[in-house]
């Protein structure tokens, strides 16, 4: 592996509504494609809830109990093909609570971090069936600083901000962003990277979901905001190389976090 390159391949998925089965089984066939790739990817992610949908009414009784199932075959993917995943976002079901929740495996299948949303998204109701995190989804991949955030809480800079300011490089952003807000959600992401001079992969899902229907258009960003790849509006994968140099270089070249003036405008 090398440590300046970073090989990503995101799982733009259809996702079934209320039904774990199919989509663990449409999963596993997607990262038995993805890990055949040439270049083979160092990182995996997949979008968000990808193993219930939003079958909120049933999400208690769906729910992956305390993530079991997901980290076992996670755990064991990554042991058996040297490979970090970052596990999109499942309904996990902890104690009387549902939490909207990412975990981060490393290539020995070890949980290094998870996240829990912590924007709970009001147009589709989550705050009245999920419970939200309280902390921020900050990782390492590769001894490579990175970060996580879910879908809504892309809306709020101050987040990504704060990912940025404890050395984040790269942000990952599983999602179910639906139609009709495509340029919200590149505008958005090409946001975040550029104000915050970093990369940004974006992986969101495909498909209808009773009457949402999700465009796909999962992203790749560099620290400039230049799109580097941009998914279809169908099921793919999508994978790209990434020099992690080009942070430095960008922040270097404008020095946007020397230049801050916090004591004036902090909130």
């Amino acid at each position: 592996m090398n440590q300046s390159n970073l090989t990503i391949s995101l799982l733009q998925m259809d996702i079934e509504i209320g039904e774990p089965d199919r989509n663990f089984a449409n999963l596993t066939l997607m990262l038995s494609k993805a890990i055949k790739a040439d270049p083979k990817p160092d990182i995996i992610i997949f979008p968000e809830m990808w193993n219930t949908g939003y079958a909120l009414e049933q999400i208690q009784q769906l729910a992956d109990l305390e993530g079991e199932r997901t980290k076992r075959f996670i755990s064991q993917f990554c042991l058996e093909h040297d490979v970090n995943i970052i596990a999109g976002s499942i309904a996990e079901k902890k104690g009387d609570e549902v939490l909207n929740t990412v975990y981060v495996f490393n290539r020995q299948g070890e949980l290094t971090a998870d996240y829990s949303k912590i924007h709970l998204f009001r147009l589709m109701d989550e705050e009245k069936f999920l419970a939200s995190g309280d902390q921020i989804g900050k990782i390492q991949i590769d001894e490579i600083p990175a970060g996580v955030m879910i879908c809504y809480d892309i809306r709020f800079p101050e987040l990504a901000r704060k990912l940025a300011l404890d050395g984040a490089k790269i942000l990952f952003v599983p999602a179910e962003w639906p139609n009709p807000r495509l340029h919200h959600w590149r505008t958005l992401l090409m946001a975040r990277a550029i104000e915050n001079q970093m990369f940004v992969v974006a992986c969101n899902r495909v498909g209808i979901s009773g009457k949402a229907e999700f465009f796909g258009h999962s992203l790749i960003i560099d620290p400039w905001g230049e799109i580097i790849a941009e998914g279809s509006e169908e099921e793919e994968i999508l994978t790209a190389t990434l020099s992690m140099s080009d942070v430095d270089q960008v922040r270097a070249r404008i020095p946007v976090f020397e230049d801050r003036r916090p004591e004036i405008y902090k909130l």
